[in-house]
């Protein structure tokens, strides 16, 4: 694998990431919404990721011969929570069915706040893959002077 498919692989994996925390944010900021415009309340979403191969359709073709092909990660799917909403007793919500429940999206705000460090973390881990890349990559071109 050369450096530049490293560039391409933690760019890729950036990307996912970016993806999994604005859907984390979007579950922390609904976690209270009970109308949606598809009826009922939010539902929590999540990201499915799938490896995928990097690179330029030409290198792609030349590296799989030489069995250097390199692998990123995307994001194949977004899932939605099909648990049933939790119901609380709030009888006079807008909302509220003729028992007095209001139906409230299954999220909870500690495990999105997590699972968001988690995808911040594997964001500033694929920048710190990236600048190792561009230094090793400077560093050559230091040395061919």
């Amino acid at each position: 694998m050369s450096l530049f498919n490293l560039l391409s692989v933690s760019a890729s994996g950036m990307g996912a990431q970016r993806q999994r925390a604005e859907l984390l944010v979007e579950n922390l900021a609904n976690s209270e919404t009970t109308r949606t415009a598809e009826g009922g309340p939010y539902r929590r979403r999540d990201a499915i990721f799938e490896s995928e191969p990097q690179g330029s359709p030409f290198a792609a073709v030349f590296d799989r011969q030489l069995g250097n092909a390199a692998t990123g990660v995307t994001v194949s799917e977004v899932i939605l929570d099909e648990r049933p909403p939790e119901l609380r007793y709030l009888p006079g919500h807008p909302d509220a069915n003729p028992e007095g429940y209001v139906a409230f999206p299954r999220i909870n705000p500690a495990e999105e706040m997590a699972d968001l460090m988690s995808a911040t973390r594997g964001y500033q881990a694929n920048i710190a893959a990236m600048t190792a890349a561009k230094d090793m990559i400077q560093r050559s071109f230091d040395m061919m002077r």
